[in-house]
C-alpha cells in the first residue's frame, strides 16, 4: 500500500509547492514620476560609445543627472531601421513601416510624405497602408495607438511625424524643424516628439551626426516646460548589425539611477516598446487595453556616481551581445555536428558489446576504444555548461572573440572530463551520468541564484538584442537544469531506492521554485512545465508500467498547476502579469488569437536551428539505436526505472516548455545536448556488462545427522564405500 501512495502523495506535493512558489511576486517600488509633460527625442543610431563630455555636453549632462539604460530596438523588421522604429515607438508595439529593404545590409533614411494643408498640424497619406500592413503581422500593432491616447501631439521632424501621426495619418500639431523658440512648440501640447536626426556610418560623419543631435536636444532642454520628462532614445539600428542604444530619462523621479522595465526585468535595461507606456504612465493617462507589449520603465538605484563609469556597463553589454550573437550560431551548429558524428560512430561499438553478451559471443571491442568512446561522451554532455561558465572569462573583450570562447570552453570541458575520469567511483555504472547531470544542474542553479549573469549576453544564454526577459532562466539553461536535476535524482534514486519518490520530488520540487520564482527564474511557463515532467518522473520512478491512473495523476497535477498559475497571476495589474496570465486574460477579451499567432509564429521561426537538428538526432538515436535489443536502453530501463522516469519527465518538460514559451524545440535541444551522450554512455556500460555471470556461492559439505545416514545421497556413498556389503 506504501508504494502505491507515495507517488500520489509526492504529486500533490509538488503541485502545492509549484502553486506557493509561483503564485509570490516581489513588491514593485513605487516612485513618483508624475509629469506634465513629456517630451520624447529620437535619435535613431545613437549608441553609448558616442557620448563624450566634451563633443555631446548636453547628452553628457542629461546623462549624468538622469536615468540611463541600454535599448533594445527590437521591432517586426529586422534590422529595424529609423521608419521602423519611429512606428514602433507610436504604436507602443512590435511595428515595421512596410516590406523589409531589398538590401538587409542597409537602412533606407525616413522618406516619407507630409502634407501640411492649414499650416498648423499635418497628414502621413502612407499611414493607412502601415496601418494595413502591420494588421496582418501577429503582434496585433495599431500604429498610432500612442497619439490617440492623448489629446494633443507636436511632432518635430519626419521621423516624429510617424511616431505621432494617428491611425488615419492625422498628426496634431507639425513643424518640420525645431523653431528658432522651441518654447511654445514644446508647450502647446503634453506629449511632443522631436526627431534630431540620425546618427550612421563612421569615422568624421558620424562624429557631425552625433554633435547635430546634441545642438538639437541642448535647445529643447533649454525650452523644456516646468514638471517635464524629457526621454532620449536611439529609437533603431542604422544597418544590418543590430546594437544596443542609448536609452536616458530626464524628470521628476529619474534620478541618478538605472533605467529598467517590467518587459526586461533588468535594471540598466529597457525595450522600445517600453517608451510608450512611460511617457502615458508619466502624463497619468490610462494605457490602451490590449495595444501596448510593453511596460513602463521604472527608475532602479545602483548606478555608479561617476557617469564616465556608469555607461562601460551599457557600452560593454553592446559589444558582449554582438559578439554572442555570432558566436552562438557557431557553437550550437559545431557542438549538434559533432554529436551527430560521434552518435555514428557509437553504432559499431554498441552492436559489437552487444554481440558479446550471448554466447559464444565474439570479445568485446578494445578497452581503449571504450574507455575512448566514453570520455567522449561526458565531454560532448558537459559541453552546454562549460559554455556557460565560459562566461566568466570576458572572451567578448578580445580582437578574435569567437577563438577566445572556444579556447575556454574546450578547456573547462577537458577539466570537468579529466575530473569524472579520476573519481574513484568511476567505474560504477551510473556514477559519470549522475555527477555530470547534478554538474549541469548546479551550473545553472548557481547562475540563477547569482542574477544570471552569465545567461545574460551569454552563448548558452539570451541576447539583450532580441528584446524581451533578460532576468532569470533562459531557455537553453532550463533545458540544461530540467536534465540535469532529474537525472541526477534518478542516479542518487538507485543508491538510495526506498526514498526515489522523495528524492524526485525534493530535487525536482527545488528546481520548480529556482525556475518559477519571480525572484529567480521568473520563468512561470517553465516552471508548470517542470511541475508536469516532475510528475511524470516521480510517478513511474519506483518502476512498474504507465497505467491510467499514473497518467491521470500526473496530467491532474500539471492542469491544476497551470490553471490555477494563471488564475492568480490575471488577479494583479496588467502591467505585472507573466505571460499566462496574459494568455488568460486574452481570452476573456477576445484577442486570444493575437496570443495564438504570435506563439505559432513564435514557434515555426525557432524551429530553423542547430538546436532543432540536435533534438530530431537525439530523438532519432533513442529510437532507431538505443532502444533497439542491441542499443542497451531497454536492458538500462529494466535495470534503473528511475533513469526511465528521468527521461521521460525531461522530453515532457522540454517539449511543453518550449512549445508553450514560443521556442519550439530549442529547450528540448539544450537538454538533449546533455541527457543523449549520458544516455547513450550509460546504455553502453549495460551492454558491456550483460554478459557478467554471478557466480553461485560455495557452501562447505555438512554431514548428515545419524538418523539420514540410510537416506538419500548419504545412503549411496556409505554404500559405495563398502562394496562388500
Amino acid at each position: 500500500m506504501p508504494r502505491r501512495v507515495t507517488p500520489w502523495l509526492v504529486v500533490l506535493a509538488v503541485v502545492i509547492g509549484s502553486m506557493v512558489a509561483l503564485s509570490v511576486r516581489p513588491v514593485a517600488a513605487t516612485v513618483d514620476t508624475d509629469a506634465d509633460y513629456v517630451i520624447v527625442v529620437g535619435v535613431p543610431g545613437l549608441r553609448w560609445d558616442d557620448l563624450d563630455p566634451a563633443g555631446t555636453p548636453a547628452l553628457w549632462a542629461l546623462a549624468e543627472r538622469g536615468a540611463i539604460g541600454a535599448l533594445s530596438v527590437r521591432s517586426v523588421a529586422e534590422p529595424t531601421c529609423p521608419a521602423d522604429g519611429w512606428l514602433t515607438l507610436g504604436a507602443g508595439n512590435y511595428a515595421a513601416w512596410g516590406e523589409p529593404p531589398a538590401d538587409p545590409r542597409s537602412c533606407a533614411p525616413v522618406d516619407v510624405t507630409i502634407e501640411e494643408p492649414d499650416g498648423i498640424g499635418a497628414n502621413l497619406p502612407g499611414q493607412p497602408a502601415a496601418v494595413e500592413y502591420n494588421a496582418r503581422q501577429p503582434w496585433g500593432t495599431v500604429p498610432g495607438a500612442l497619439a490617440e491616447s492623448v489629446r494633443c501631439t507636436t511632432a518635430v521632424g519626419p521621423g516624429a511625424a510617424i511616431a505621432a501621426a494617428r491611425p488615419f495619418g492625422r498628426v496634431d500639431r507639425y513643424e518640420a524643424t525645431l523653431p528658432a523658440d522651441p518654447a511654445t512648440a514644446l508647450s502647446r501640447c503634453v506629449l511632443s516628439i522631436v526627431d534630431a536626426g540620425t546618427v550612421q556610418g563612421a569615422g568624421a560623419r558620424r562624429a557631425a551626426a552625433v554633435r547635430a543631435a546634441d545642438d538639437v536636444l541642448g535647445r529643447v532642454l533649454a525650452a523644456r516646460p516646468d514638471r517635464s520628462l524629457v526621454l532620449v532614445a536611439g529609437l533603431s539600428d542604422t544597418g544590418a548589425e543590430q546594437r544596443l542604444h542609448v536609452a536616458i530619462a530626464d524628470g521628476p523621479g529619474w534620478d541618478r539611477s538605472w533605467m529598467t522595465s517590467a518587459s526586461t526585468a533588468r535594471d540598466g535595461y529597457v525595450a522600445l516598446v517600453d517608451l510608450a507606456p512611460t511617457a502615458l504612465t508619466a502624463l497619468g493617462r490610462e494605457l490602451p487595453a490590449g495595444r501596448f507589449d510593453g511596460h513602463a520603465a521604472t527608475a532602479a538605484g545602483g548606478r555608479p556616481a561617476a557617469l564616465a563609469e556608469a555607461i562601460t556597463r551599457p557600452s560593454d553589454a553592446d559589444r558582449e551581445a554582438r559578439a554572442q550573437g555570432r558566436t552562438s550560431a557557431w557553437f550550437f551548429g559545431i557542438l549538434t555536428a559533432a554529436q551527430l558524428a560521434l552518435y555514428a560512430l557509437l553504432v559499431p561499438v554498441l552492436r559489437r558489446t552487444y554481440a558479446h553478451s550471448g554466447p559464444p559471443g565474439p570479445p568485446l571491442p578494445p578497452r581503449w576504444l571504450t574507455d575512448g568512446a566514453e570520455l567522449a561522451l561526458i565531454a560532448a554532455a558537459l559541453a552546454t555548461p562549460a559554455a556557460l561558465v565560459a562566461d566568466l572569462a570576458p572572451w567578448w573583450r578580445a580582437s578574435h572573440p569567437t577563438m577566445v570562447f572556444a579556447a575556454v570552453t574546450i578547456v573547462l570541458t577537458l577539466a570537468g572530463t579529466l575530473a569524472v575520469r579520476l573519481a574513484r567511483r568511476y567505474r560504477s555504472t551510473l556514477f559519470p551520468l549522475g555527477t555530470v547531470a547534478a554538474a549541469s544542474a548546479v551550473v545553472v542553479v548557481a547562475d540563477v541564484l547569482s542574477g544570471s549573469t552569465l545567461q545574460l549576453n551569454g552563448v548558452a544564454g539570451y541576447s539583450t538584442l532580441a528584446g524581451g526577459r533578460y532576468a532569470g532562466i533562459g531557455t537553453a539553461g532550463l533545458g540544461v537544469l530540467t536534465a540535469g536535476v532529474l537525472l541526477a535524482a534518478a542516479a542518487l534514486g538507485q543508491l538510495m531506492r526506498p526514498l526515489r519518490p522523495l528524492l524526485m520530488v525534493v530535487l525536482g520540487g527545488a528546481a520548480v521554485m529556482v525556475v518559477g520564482s519571480p525572484f529567480l527564474g521568473a520563468h512561470a511557463i517553465g516552471a508548470v512545465a517542470l511541475t508536469a515532467g516532475v510528475c511524470v518522473a516521480t510517478a513511474l520512478c519506483t518502476g512498474g508500467w504507465i497505467g491510467f491512473g499514473r497518467v491521470a495523476a500526473t496530467t491532474a497535477a500539471g492542469v491544476v498547476v497551470t490553471l490555477g498559475f494563471a488564475l492568480l497571476d490575471v488577479r494583479r495589474p496588467e502591467a505585472e502579469r507573466g505571460s499566462l496570465g496574459r494568455i488568460l486574460a486574452s481570452l476573456a477579451d477576445g484577442t486570444s488569437g493575437i496570443a495564438v499567432q504570435r506563439a505559432t509564429g513564435s514557434n515555426v521561426a525557432a524551429l530553423v536551428s542547430p538546436l532543432t537538428v540536435l533534438t530530431l538526432a537525439v530523438a532519432a538515436l533513442a529510437w532507431f539505436v538505443l532502444l533497439r535489443p542491441w542499443g542497451g536502453l531497454k536492458r538500462l530501463f529494466g535495470l534503473t526505472p528511475a533513469v526511465r522516469a528521468a527521461l521521460a519527465g525531461t522530453s515532457v518538460t522540454t517539449i511543453a516548455a518550449g512549445v508553450l514559451g514560443g521556442s519550439a524545440l530549442h529547450v528540448a535541444g539544450a537538454a538533449a545536448a546533455v541527457a543523449g551522450p549520458l544516455a547513450a554512455l550509460t546504455a553502453l556500460r549495460v551492454l558491456g556488462h550483460a554478459a557478467d555471470r554471478t557466480r553461485p556461492p560455495v557452501a562447505p559439505l555438512i554431514e548428515a545427522p545419524p538418523e539420514d545416514v540410510s537416506r538419500g545421497t548419504h545412503a549411496t556413498a556409505t554404500r559405495s564405500d563398502h562394496p562388500g556389503e
